[in-house]
């Protein structure tokens, strides 16, 4: 005699949402399931089926993942670039890593692919971002639920439908104040967000609440499962953090690499819109940074940083080549995607500043 167990039991044996096992249920995956009303019955001797779309982290395909929310000013452009200019010895003598300022954490990712750390540290100021990133890690199975029912909902609305869904949960975001009790849909909500709103901005106004208008996109990705799990697994030996960028100090020793990637300081008076908290990062904070930098790099931690390139609209202003004078400093090309209009939208030059 077939025993039977539910499909919330098997998606905690096999460490996937209930939703997808439901899902495998239907499209006949699973062997021998029966319905009882409404429920999907599974037998509890069955086996997890393969899935393409759940491929685990072998070295070969850890190349699959990927940022899990855009970022203005994400470096997933120049990830080659970055690669190419990292200090010797990663994943050898250099035995741990950090990035004080994450954003999308593209170069994260790519590093993960390649090397074996003992340590990470990864740290942003934007707390909702870093309660994403810790979410991700501790409850990805309840996130990824909270994801697919967004996303079932979404996609049964035509675009003005769409529109409204947006707005209501953008009110919901705004309205939950993060706490231990809502931090999976305040993640969730965030990763919606993310994926709907216009040009995928994060941006917030005076008050710390976020206004970006709603996208228009026909088939969006809202739960990317297999990213997710990807992600998820490759956190569990990484430190999150959301406060001032120099708690790193403790954590960086001469066999750390520190990737810092900041807030850009504006090209023009107008560049520089987009908020993603209700700080702003100014000239004096960029100053404060250089000589963060020069600290760590007096320790023998190797360093790499990128910033704006003033050159770009005034070729006198030596902004960061004096802040940074000693330093070697590349320009590299990167073309700036994430722009209220598309005209000014091209090819401009960055600035990569190493200790070694």
């Amino acid at each position: 005699m077939i025993q039977y167990m539910s499909a919330r039991e098997a998606a905690e044996k096999w460490n996937i949402s209930q939703r997808r096992v439901s899902i495998l249920c239907s499209e006949n995956r699973i062997p021998n399931v029966a319905m009882l009303g409404n429920m999907w019955l599974i037998p509890r001797n069955a086996e997890k089926p393969v899935d393409a779309r759940m491929k685990r982290n072998t070295v070969q395909e850890k190349g699959n993942m990927h940022p899990f929310v855009k970022w203005a000013g994400g470096k997933g452009q120049l990830i080659e670039v970055l690669k190419s200019n990292l200090p010797d010895g990663m994943g050898t003598t250099i035995k741990k890593y950090a990035e004080p300022f994450i954003g999308g954490g593209a170069l994260l990712f790519a590093l993960l692919n390649e090397y074996a750390f003992e340590e990470i540290y990864i740290n942003d100021t934007n707390k909702e971002l870093m309660n994403a990133f810790a979410v991700l890690k501790d409850s990805c199975n309840a996130l990824i639920g909270e994801l697919e029912i967004i996303q079932s909902e979404f996609e049964k609305l035509n675009m003005e439908e769409r529109q409204t869904y947006y707005y209501e949960k953008r009110n919901v975001f705004n309205d939950l104040v993060l706490n231990e009790d809502n931090r999976v849909e305040k993640a969730a909500l965030f990763i919606f967000l993310n994926k709907t709103c216009f040009n995928g901005l994060y941006r917030v106004n005076k008050a710390g609440k976020f206004n970006v208008p709603a996208g228009k996109y026909k088939n969006p990705l809202i739960c990317d499962e297999e990213n997710l799990r990807n992600i998820s697994e490759n956190l569990q030996n990484v430190i999150i953090r959301s406060c001032d960028y120099r708690d790193v100090e403790p954590f960086a020793d001469c066999n750390t690499f520190v990737y810092f990637d900041p807030p850009y300081r504006p090209l023009n008076a107008t560049s520089g819109f987009t908020s993603y908290t209700e700080d702003q990062f100014n000239d004096n904070d960029q100053k404060e940074l250089a000589n963060f930098y020069k600290q760590l790099s007096g320790k023998g931690v190797k360093l790499m940083l990128s910033n704006s390139d003033p050159h770009n609209v005034n070729y006198d202003d030596n902004f960061f080549d004096d802040l940074y004078a000693g330093f070697d400093i590349q320009r590299i090309t990167a073309v700036r995607m994430i722009n209220s209009k598309a005209e000014n939208r091209g090819n401009v030059t960055e600035l990569l500043i190493k200790n070694y």
